[in-house]
């Protein structure tokens, strides 16, 4: 093996393809064929993909003239919009993710792509050191902007014909409840099956406090949830954490909390809502115009939880803004409610003294509520008892 070809593996943990759980047997059988293969052997298979979309990728070429149908298409990242469209289409329980051994990036015959390799935008070439380097770098991301950034994490290892079955060395699902429905699918396989609920953008860990109230480990944008709540300070900056990614990701909510600010009309103890009319979920799936679950927009709650944003979060402020959500929530429309630990992480607060508090007060609202950890350490068991989080609880 060549020094750059040692170089390409350690680059790249492993190449991921997306599908059915359905499709398992065959894969593991005859291998993940290109779409040409499927159809001229009429292979059955449950298709998890729009068919418009695919043949789209009838009509683009590689380098060597032959259209992207006659390959096998693995993906560099598969937390991506390719997925995130998928799991509105079929259930996440239905869906696997395999895991290919990356030294099928040694093959001579390959190409990559530095996107989705359907888009005009994207660039299809035979991969070198320089190239996987430049892939890896941008396909490492858990969430992507809407124009250029969803069609870069899904850059490509397409393979000619077929990626035979020796190379598959994983399989990836949701949770532990899907992969016994994988190991009954494939009961004679020795190939792990591995829980990775993020990579099918669910929660690590949900703890159900009551029937609306949730407690979870994740990440918030990808709750689904209609409103998701942005901790902020009152000045103006939204320079760290959840408040810096809402402002990459949304322009124009960065934009409405600046003016609020410039008006002097977010202070402590009154969260102001921003009803945006798009949807967070159609900027990140592919392909999502014949979605028609994404005709539901997301809203945005900005909460100050002080005021400069050099400051310790204000605890009385924190109390204040929940108890105006508990009196509100009904005249704004909440469907459901998003939070983040406020006041934790920059804000200096411990999960022990604001946990009860949030869970206290969130508990009496009649809509579904999640409230997420602190991302910034692990949260003691003992502090998320329901006895612990809602002790405070009236009612």
């Amino acid at each position: 093996m060549s020094d750059k070809q040692t170089s390409e593996r350690k680059l790249v943990r492993q190449l991921f393809y997306i599908t059915h759980i359905d499709n398992l047997p065959s894969i593991l059988k005859y291998g993940i064929l290109s779409h040409q293969r499927i159809v001229s052997e009429g292979i059955k298979y449950a298709r998890i993909y729009d068919e418009d979309i695919v043949e789209n990728r009838r009509g683009i070429t590689t380098p060597d003239g032959r259209n992207l149908w006659s390959f096998a298409n693995l993906y560099f990242q598969p937390r991506n919009p390719m997925l995130f469209r998928v799991r509105f289409e079929v259930s996440y329980e239905d869906i696997c993710v395999l895991g290919v051994e990356q030294s099928i990036l040694n093959r001579k015959d390959i190409y990559v792509s530095d996107g989705n390799a359907a888009s005009l935008n994207s660039k299809i070439y035979p991969p070198s050191p320089s190239a996987i380097k430049v892939i890896v770098k941008q396909v490492d991301k858990v969430w992507w902007t809407e124009i250029d950034g969803k069609r870069k994490i899904m850059a490509e290892c397409l393979v000619p014909e077929e990626v035979p079955p020796e190379h598959i060395k994983s399989v990836y699902v949701a949770n532990h409840q899907v992969v016994e429905k994988v190991k009954q699918t494939i009961p004679s396989s020795s190939i792990p099956v591995i829980p990775e609920p993020d990579m099918f953008f669910q929660p690590t860990r949900r703890i159900e406090l009551t029937p609306t109230l949730s407690v979870l480990e994740g990440d918030m944008f990808f709750s689904g949830l209609q409103t998701l709540t942005i901790s902020v300070n009152s000045v103006g900056i939204m320079g760290k954490g959840l408040a810096s990614r809402a402002k990459y990701l949304f322009p124009d909510v960065y934009v409405f909390y600046q003016d609020l600010c410039r008006r002097g009309a977010l202070e402590l103890g009154k969260p102001f809502l921003y009803r945006r009319e798009s949807s967070f979920n159609y900027q990140l799936a592919d392909e999502p115009s014949s979605l028609p679950s994404f005709n539901t927009n997301t809203w945005f709650l900005l909460f100050p939880t002080k005021h400069h944003w050099r400051e310790r979060a204000d605890l009385p402020g924190i109390r204040e803004g929940l108890e105006w959500i508990e009196k509100n929530y009904k005249r704004m429309k909440l469907e459901s409610l998003a939070l983040p630990a406020l006041g934790c992480g920059l804000g200096r607060l411990e999960w022990r003294e604001i946990g009860p508090i949030l869970c206290t007060h969130m508990s009496r609202l009649k809509i579904p509520v999640w409230i997420y950890l602190p991302a910034e350490k692990k949260t003691p068991e003992g502090l998320l008892s329901k006895d612990f989080l809602l002790k405070g609880r009236l009612g």
